[in-house]
């Protein structure tokens, strides 16, 4: 398989791409999806979620002060 990349992928590998997707090569071709959580339970006017590429997970603090995290009642992925 040939990635948007240009990378050569052996059949039946799996591997994460640049955008935190986790992607798989088969016969059919290459899927990729989300292999992170997202936050949607949590206060947005108090906190924001930020996104580590690093980690390929979010982190939901405070707006106002970043060392402080908000708790997050619900996680779609």
């Amino acid at each position: 398989c040939l990635d948007e990349e240009g990378k050569v992928h052996e059949f039946h590998s799996s591997w994460r791409d640049d955008d935190c997707n986790g992607c798989s090569c088969s016969r059919a071709g290459i899927r990729c999806c989300a292999s992170y959580m997202t936050p949607v339970g949590y206060d947005e006017e108090k906190c924001e979620s930020i996104f580590n590429k690093e980690t390929c997970s979010y982190k939901v603090v405070e707006k106002n002060d970043h060392s402080e995290e908000c708790p997050v009642h619900s996680w779609v992925g």
